[in-house]
């Protein structure tokens, strides 16, 4: 019975998981292999779906457009969670003000994603804030039109809304790091940059991987950020499903929601491979 206990244990996670994960991926793949018209599904095994995928140039540009939102959108949320994370664990020296300042940082969270989305509308729009202000200043003669509506808009909306999602792992694994090996670099001549480079970095990979991985899942499946920042200029596999189910197009929807997971689950993978969260942690 003993040998028996451990799967017992986690039979009813694994019920859950297979209820509510993997039936539910097991009906998306079945439904990108039907048919369709502009009524009903149609029960077949058919390759259109995929074939509509991987021979549309359009299709082709809107998953490199994914792309690109979430390599940009992981570069910046990394710089600033990094540097943010670094400030709160070895800079600031009080526990109580470390916490303080991390709650802060967690402020925006209270609020939902759309409500933080359409905040940023009448700061950036021709008439906003940001605009009125710069041409107050004499900075500027005309209005900005890239600030709203634009990928500039919808890069910014990410990364306002996933950068926590880099600065908490790599801040958690940064406040594991033994500062006694921080004394023994400086005595050994290390300075900044090389304690930085050779200490810091090495140490704080599990966080770095970890924070990837949500910030790049996060943006790769977001449909509604594009749709409302781009104002419709920009596309994005997500939103491109979005539109589909809008369409009752469901078995495109459903081969392009494959395709999308795939990509997703190649990227965890080459992530994972950089760095062995598991050997590391």
């Amino acid at each position: 019975m003993s040998r028996w206990f451990p799967w017992l244990q986690a039979a009813p996670l694994a019920l859950v998981l297979a209820t509510f994960l993997l039936l539910p991926i097991a009906l998306i793949v079945v439904v990108s292999f039907y048919d369709y018209d502009s009524f009903s599904l149609i029960p077949d095994f058919v390759l259109t779906n995929y074939q509509e995928v991987f021979a549309s140039p359009v299709t082709w540009q809107t998953y490199l457009k994914t792309l690109w939102f979430a390599g940009l959108t992981w570069l910046v949320t990394f710089a600033l969670g990094f540097w943010l994370a670094y400030y709160l664990a070895f800079v600031v020296q009080d526990a109580t003000w470390r916490t303080v300042l991390f709650i802060l940082c967690t402020v925006p969270f209270w609020t939902s994603n759309l409500i933080r989305m359409i905040a940023w509308v009448p700061f950036l729009g021709r008439n906003g804030i940001m605009n009125n202000a710069l041409m107050g200043a004499g900075l500027i003669e005309q209005p900005l039109e890239f600030l709203l509506f634009s990928d500039f808009s919808v890069i910014l909306a990410f990364v306002h809304l996933y950068t926590l999602f880099m600065v908490v792992p790599i801040f958690n694994t940064m406040m594991r790091i033994d500062r006694r090996l921080l004394e023994a670099a400086r005595d050994a001549g290390a300075g900044f940059w090389q304690t930085l480079w050779c200490v810091i970095l090495p140490l704080c990979k599990p966080g770095i991987g970890i924070g990837s991985i949500f910030v790049v899942v996060l943006v790769m499946g977001d449909f509604a950020t594009v749709r409302l920042m781009s104002g419709g200029q920009s596309a994005s596999v997500g939103l491109m499903i979005s539109n589909q189910i809008g369409l009752m197009q469901y078995p495109a929807a459903a081969a392009n929601a494959v395709v999308l997971l795939a990509m997703v689950l190649l990227l965890v993978a080459a992530m994972l491979r950089a760095i062995d969260i598991r050997k590391e942690l």
